[in-house]
């Protein structure tokens, strides 16, 4: 059927009437062919039956039924077509820059389908059709199109570049294998290749490890970012609605101010109006009189006159209003007075909400807990640690220890196991029963021999008691902490990157003090002092104690 196909003209297949290819086939009784559509259609239109070729009339107009004979041809005639024109076009498609071009045409440059490196050459469609027919090229290795055939022969022997020396790792033809690397580690370029895809996965591998780290890492900030945004959004709420009690505070005191102010005032008003409502009646009973005795000073009538002046009712003279002054209402001291009630209001309010505050901000450091243990290549000879690394106390006797560079003398010191060069950190000391103390952090590059002076410039920040009541920040000029409250637990909560370090009173939940806005550059460490025993006064030990969260 399809050298039938091949043999037969083009016209063969096409309908007379719409010269397509046919569709539908079918055959007139005089033995033409057409589309079933076309003739249909011209017959419609047409007053005559007839045939569109020979003009044959009909009487009767045929039956027409598909010609599956000739619709197949026509199906395998389109297919043909249509191979020979995308057969035709691929043969025909030429190389575009940097593409790799057939190496056989010539005149335009076709764009190659494979390369063979037996052959070191690359070939269109045409040209590589031997090498998928003729057996003796079937065993040749194609590969996609490459540029630079050239760079798998040997430059120095012109053959193929087969072997891979692992001694001197480069490539290899088979002379060089047999002369200038003779007794070197080769291996084919095959099993080279799959070394190095082993490699090449473990690579991969690591990469992907790495990928999906720094994926996890980017969560994270992603998730610390919005932790902070959620603690920032927090922080701003708490602080509007402290502002808002303390104006709040000052609202109702300057209310009452007003009030008070007002108050006075519509007494003093009062009073005033009660003074001209009985001037005004007395006045108008004097001018009554004043009438009547004008009256009287005009009459002709002795008797009348005498016997008038001496009725009673004649006006007294009366000392009431004599010296009666009306004075404005000054306020004075009132403001101050109510200021002062004011402030002392005031300061209760905050001395409040200040000790609620501390609450909560040693609630949020204590989540920032540690586990602290003593490091007794650090500790004073005469310092003595427990078993589990958590007390320390001053001994009259000197322990016979190695004396390294880490450890202190003559500081009575010891300094923690665990440092922390980023983050936060929070333990806890207890300090009670003793009489004097030094506990903060330090360095870890701080000087442990000779006498250190404690302070931020040395690579302290400590909190020490003197005396069993006197405490002080140590800095180079040590500054006095007026606590009400003894402490006997004591909280130390470090922000490396914001350079805090912060002590409070765990039993009162209070703040005691704050070393701000220093810049941390190394290893922080705890740093415990417990000081001399003093004879057993002071022989009480420092005791990194469990946080129990507030």
């Amino acid at each position: 059927m399809a050298l039938a196909g091949a043999l037969l003209s083009e016209e063969s297949f096409l309908c007379p009437i719409c010269l397509d290819v046919f569709s539908h086939p079918v055959t007139t009784p005089c033995g033409h062919n057409f589309c079933k559509n076309c003739l249909q259609g011209y017959w419609t239109t047409s007053s005559v039956c007839q045939c569109p070729m020979c003009k044959q009339k009909f009487y009767r107009r045929p039956e027409l039924k598909v010609n599956t004979f000739v619709s197949e041809m026509a199906s395998q005639f389109q297919k043909s077509v249509e191979l020979r024109s995308s057969g035709s076009l691929r043969d025909q498609t030429p190389a575009q820059t940097g593409e790799v071009a057939c190496d056989v045409c010539t005149g335009s440059r076709v764009r190659a389908l494979s390369s063979c490196l037996d052959c070191l050459a690359s070939y269109c469609e045409t040209h590589l059709e031997p090498h998928l027919v003729l057996p003796s090229f079937k065993k040749h290795q194609l590969i996609s199109p490459l540029l630079t055939m050239a760079d798998r022969m040997c430059h120095k022997h012109e053959r193929l570049l087969e072997l891979f020396c692992q001694t001197d790792q480069t490539y290899l033809c088979q002379v060089c294998a047999r002369r200038e690397h003779r007794g070197h580690c080769t291996v084919t370029l095959e099993e080279e290749s799959r070394l190095r895809s082993v490699q090449l996965g473990q690579a991969e591998a690591e990469v992907r490890n790495m990928i999906q780290g720094r994926q996890q890492q980017v969560r994270d900030i992603r998730k610390t970012v919005q932790l902070s945004k959620r603690n920032a959004e927090r922080e701003v709420e708490e602080s509007l609605e402290v502002f808002a009690a303390l104006v709040q505070c000052l609202l109702r005191s300057q209310a009452d101010l007003l009030k008070a102010i007002q108050e006075k005032k519509e007494a003093a008003e009062r009073r005033a109006e009660g003074l001209v409502k009985d001037l005004e009646q007395e006045i108008s009973e004097l001018q009554r009189r004043s009438t009547e005795l004008e009256q009287l000073s005009h009459t002709e009538d002795h008797l009348y006159l005498l016997h008038n002046l001496q009725r009673p009712g004649a006006p007294p003279r009366s000392s009431k209003w004599s010296g009666l002054g009306v004075h404005g209402v000054l306020f004075v001291g009132t403001v101050r007075r109510a200021v002062r009630r004011a402030t002392l209001q005031l300061e209760e309010a905050v001395r409040v909400e200040v000790k609620r505050l501390c609450g909560i901000e040693l609630g949020r450091a204590q989540e920032c807990e540690v586990d602290v243990t003593l490091d007794p290549d650090t500790a004073h000879p005469k310092l003595f640690l427990s078993d589990n690394g958590k007390q320390v106390r001053h001994g009259d006797k000197t322990l016979t220890l190695l004396d390294g560079p880490a450890r202190f003398f003559p500081g009575i010191s010891v300094l923690g196991r665990q440092g922390f060069s980023s983050g936060r950190f929070y333990f806890e000391v207890q300090v009670k029963g003793k009489v004097e103390w030094d506990v903060g952090v330090g360095k870890e590059s701080v000087n442990r021999k000779g006498g250190n002076t404690l302070s931020p410039e040395s690579g302290y920040w400590t909190l020490g008691l003197r005396n069993g009541k006197d405490y002080w920040a140590l800095t180079p000029t040590p500054v006095p902490l007026p606590l009400i409250d003894k402490p006997k637990t004591v909280g130390v909560y470090v922000d490396w990157e914001e350079g805090q370090v912060s002590f409070y009173d765990v039993e009162s939940c209070s703040h005691i003090y704050s070393f701000t806005g220093y810049s941390f550059a190394e290893k922080l460490l705890p740093y415990f002092n417990p000081h001399r025993n003093k004879g057993g006064v002071n022989s009480a030990p420092l005791i990194i104690s469990p946080v129990n969260h507030t």
